[in-house]
């Protein structure tokens, strides 16, 4: 029962340090980028000490494995720090919904569309939503026709991404913006 409470944590840092290197020897080097050369582990680890720093397995699979005497704690904050700025340069994609019916008139259309070139412009994704209703579902040519009548009303500033499609009991079409924009 133990694993399944186990499951969701995080998991641990599995890198070995210090004394929990238990190799023969070891290619070793510091974090100026000296070289020790193919030593004992307990000779790489009193070299650590000595430095004040600790001894931390980088490439365990290689022959010899590979040591590096650094400071692991600022090491990690780092590795954290650069994740972090990669998450924040993420670009995030919004998609935005339009749902239209077949029985709509023009001015709606003109109304539904200038809110879907507001998106557009603010380089949001659009997935126009044409719902069939009730005997509509026999004829789902008729939700094709109504996302073909809106198509060149956004095609100057947005791609279609895929054809208009039957999905379920909707016709769906999504249009992103275009990426040579003049800003």
């Amino acid at each position: 029962m133990r694993d399944n409470r186990d499951r969701g944590r995080k998991k641990k840092d599995e890198t070995l340090l210090n004394e929990a290197i238990r190799l023969p020897e070891v290619r070793c080097m510091d974090d100026e980028g000296n070289q020790f050369g193919i030593i004992s582990s307990n000779e790489a680890l009193a070299i650590a000490e000595e430095k004040g720093m600790d001894l931390v397995l980088v490439v365990p699979n290689a022959k010899p494995p590979v040591c590096k005497i650094m400071d692991y704690g600022k090491y990690k904050y780092q590795q954290e720090k650069k994740l972090k700025e990669a998450k924040k340069k993420q670009k995030k994609i919004e998609v935005k919904e339009i749902k239209l019916s077949v029985k709509i008139a023009e001015n709606d259309i003109n109304y539904k569309v200038k809110h879907a070139r507001e998106f557009l412009e603010a380089d949001k994704h659009v997935k126009f939503r044409v719902f069939l209703r009730g005997r509509e579902m026999a004829n789902p040519q008729a939700g094709i026709d109504v996302l073909n009548r809106v198509w060149p009303m956004v095609e100057d500033i947005g791609t279609k991404e895929n054809e208009p499609k039957f999905e379920g009991r909707y016709v769906n079409m999504y249009v992103v913006p275009k990426k040579d924009k003049d800003k």
